[in-house]
């Protein structure tokens, strides 16, 4: 379902693989797409939302500490699901300090 537009709708996909039909099944193809897309999205919304590329961190462990904080921030922010994106969470939070710390329930 379009979140934005409240309707559903069919997409077909079209896949190669090598695969029989008794290694994976359609249903497990699917599963599979859409758990690959599902990190495509994330790490999207990582380059997007907190410029992920542009990063200077990429050294030791570092980057792999960022990225599991990003992470991190945006499962709690849809976890709120008070706003539609993930940019506009951020902004929303960052506003006041003691905004994230209630989502956390620090305080």
């Amino acid at each position: 379902m379009n979140l934005a537009t409240g309707r559903w709708s069919t997409v077909t996909v079209y896949a190669i693989t090598n695969l029989t039909t008794t290694q994976a099944s359609p249903a497990d193809l699917a599963d599979w797409l859409r758990g690959h897309w599902a990190i495509e999205t994330l790490h999207h919304i990582r380059d997007t939302t907190y410029a992920e590329d542009a990063s200077r961190i990429r050294t030791g462990n570092a980057p792999r500490v960022m990225a599991t904080l990003r992470n991190t921030a945006i499962s709690l922010l849809r976890l709120t699901g008070t706003t539609t994106t993930i940019a506009a969470a951020l902004r929303h939070n960052s506003r006041n300090p003691y905004r994230p710390l209630q989502l956390l329930g620090i305080t």
